[in-house]
């Protein structure tokens, strides 16, 4: 096993409504965070895509909703080691509007296994991806702590 690392720039939804925050669980297949883990929604820029189009793509994937605005607020930087590949990932952070509608997750087979509308009053921080904590804390929010 080498020293590569794989570089990787993200773009996440800060989706909030009735005291509650969007997430998606993380699945077997997650390639940077660890599965079981309730994250943002979101992913990966594909080549040549602009992020606000990776968020509105990733949104519509893992969570069934249309985006609507969205409003760069922060940047975060991220290292992690799994599936045998050390990631450094880069993380854009944008709060949003969203068309409502009904939950579900499109692309199945894919990172996100479920969504859903979390309270932000009884988040746990062991059940969040470092991105969801660094997410909650851009919005005013603080996991519970165990």
């Amino acid at each position: 096993m080498g020293s590569d690392v794989r570089s990787r720039i993200s773009a996440y939804a800060l989706a909030v409504a009735d005291h509650q925050l969007l997430l998606t669980r993380l699945s077997d297949s997650s390639p940077v965070f660890m599965p079981g883990l309730w994250h943002l929604p979101g992913g990966g820029i594909d080549p040549g895509e602009q992020p606000r189009e990776t968020l509105a793509r990733e949104l519509y994937e893992e969570t069934g909703l249309e985006l609507l605005d969205a409003r760069l607020v922060d940047a975060r930087s991220y290292t992690a080691h799994r599936l045998g590949v050390n990631w450094h990932l880069v993380g854009l952070f944008y709060v949003v509007d969203l068309k409502p509608g009904q939950l579900a997750v499109t692309k199945t087979d894919d990172s996100t296994s479920d969504v859903g509308w979390m309270p932000l009053s009884g988040l746990e921080e062991s059940r969040l991806s470092p991105a969801a904590i660094d997410g909650l804390a851009m919005i005013g929010a603080q996991p519970v702590r165990q």
